[in-house]
């Protein structure tokens, strides 16, 4: 197994495996999808890390580390997207993620990572908690146009 950053050729493998993210979601066909897709993995402040198994996409999620000017200058670092495809998951690849998207948030000396769910299953809460991250320390609020 390798972790390792998103490329131009993992396009296809992404899309299947979103299907397993959010199975309600309209399909998004990959010629529609690239531009966006090209622009994410592009973007210096997005890193879109995947777990790579014998050459499939097994897993993901997106780092995002966000320049700031609290803390004194230390960025801070957001997880999104955080899934395993079905066929794959217990094996710990999504857990191997989180900590490669922390050691990576250090590594440019962020002050904090930071993931938010929409989740209420217990047993995602506790998988989150057992990566690392904490419940109850800010109060998070959204807008959704969808």
């Amino acid at each position: 197994m390798m972790l390792r950053d998103a490329t131009s050729a993992d396009l296809p493998a992404m899309l299947v495996l979103y299907r397993h993210l959010s199975p309600g979601d309209p399909v998004l066909e990959a010629d529609d999808a690239r531009p966006d897709y090209e622009r994410l993995i592009g973007w210096e402040m997005a890193h879109l890390l995947v777990a790579d198994v014998a050459g499939e996409v097994v897993a993901s999620c997106l780092l995002l580390i966000v320049p700031n000017l609290t803390r004194g200058g230390r960025p801070f670092a957001i997880v999104e997207n955080v899934v395993t495809h079905e066929d794959h998951r217990r094996r710990g690849f999504a857990t191997l993620l989180l900590h490669h998207a922390r050691d990576r948030a250090q590594a440019v000396n962020c002050y904090k990572l930071m993931l938010a769910t929409g989740r209420t299953d217990e047993a995602v809460l506790r998988f989150y908690e057992q990566a690392g991250f904490t419940r109850g320390g800010k109060t998070f609020f959204e807008m959704r146009w969808i």
